[in-house]
């Protein structure tokens, strides 16, 4: 007979934590797992990392989801591995093989990094989750089907390219939001003249989150709850590059009501504003305004300020 399951007992949890993505693991069972580790009422993340792609993924709990979308326009890089004169229907390795040409002898390393850095169109892959006529385009593709896509523009801000065997590439890319590493990586097999397709896939940066910050579910699942809890970021950490404002407790009130206040403040388009004691919300500064954004609740505040029980 089987044991009752333990009814794990949700709080609220409010902060970011930075997890290091385990490979084969949706970023949605990845927030699951953590959910479920910190008890947390509510929790999302800041975009998607493909299964087969590891590395850092903003988790965002209570108060902190309200600001996710902000991050979803951050700059990311990554690590990739491309296998050369493969082309696969997926652009990765999951994916049926199409084609195989021979690999090129000679293969101008320099030329590439300066053909795909900088502003350029990509054409989104089939297998993605952006939607036409409100269906994911991997639906049409499972259902063996090609829609057409328009061309969107994106930046490769850094590129770095190294052979490591006859057809092994390596590169580091540095990219704007909407880039698909697996279509830079058949791009440039096509730019070579013999395909390629996406090995394994790593990020390392996400806006100013990196590596050396995130935490592994493993590692997570090995705390105690208090260590669990201070291995949170705070919530304003999602607010990176706002300037900062800081009200008075009186000002703080009216702000959190929805009111504008008035100050020696000069225009900003994207203000991270506290009280005394905690972050209020997000704000815009015009002509000496301080126009309220995204708000905390007063209840969120009350709980970022006392401590959570165990």
């Amino acid at each position: 007979m089987n044991a009752p399951r333990t009814r794990v007992q949700r709080r609220p949890v409010h902060g970011v934590l930075l997890l290091d993505k385990p490979f084969g693991l949706s970023s949605n069972d990845a927030l699951q797992k953590a959910k479920w580790l910190l008890r947390a009422e509510k929790a999302g993340h800041t975009g998607t990392l493909d299964p087969m792609a590891t590395g850092v993924l903003p988790l965002c709990f209570g108060a902190a989801t309200k600001f996710s979308q902000l991050h979803l326009d951050a700059d990311k890089t990554y690590e990739a591995m491309a296998r050369l004169g493969v082309q696969t229907a997926t652009g990765d390795a999951e994916g049926d093989v199409l084609r195989e040409r021979p690999v090129p002898a000679h293969i101008d390393l320099a030329a590439l990094q300066a053909r795909f850095t900088g502003a350029q169109r990509q054409v989104p892959p089939m297998h993605s989750a952006l939607k036409k006529d409100g269906k994911a385009l991997y639906e049409y593709a499972r259902a063996g089907e090609v829609v057409e896509r328009a061309a969107r523009d994106i930046t490769v801000r850094a590129l770095q390219l190294e052979l490591l065997s006859p057809d092994t590439l390596r590169f580091v890319a540095a990219v704007s939001k909407g880039t698909y590493i697996r279509t830079l990586a058949e791009d440039i097999g096509e730019a070579i003249g013999c395909g390629a397709h996406l090995t394994a896939l790593r990020r390392t940066q996400t806006g100013g989150f990196g590596l050396a910050q995130c935490v592994t579910l493993e590692a997570l699942a090995a705390m105690d709850e208090a260590a669990r809890l201070a291995a949170l970021l705070p919530v304003e950490a999602l607010l990176q590059g706002h300037a900062r404002v800081t009200l008075p407790a009186d000002d703080a009130g009216r702000f959190l009501s929805g009111l504008r206040r008035r100050g020696n403040w000069p225009d900003a388009p994207q203000v991270a504003v506290f009280g005394p004691d905690t972050i209020l919300g997000t704000a815009h500064v015009k002509a000496g305004e301080l126009i309220p954004g995204r708000l905390l609740a007063p209840n969120e505040i009350q709980q970022i300020l006392q401590e959570i029980p165990s």
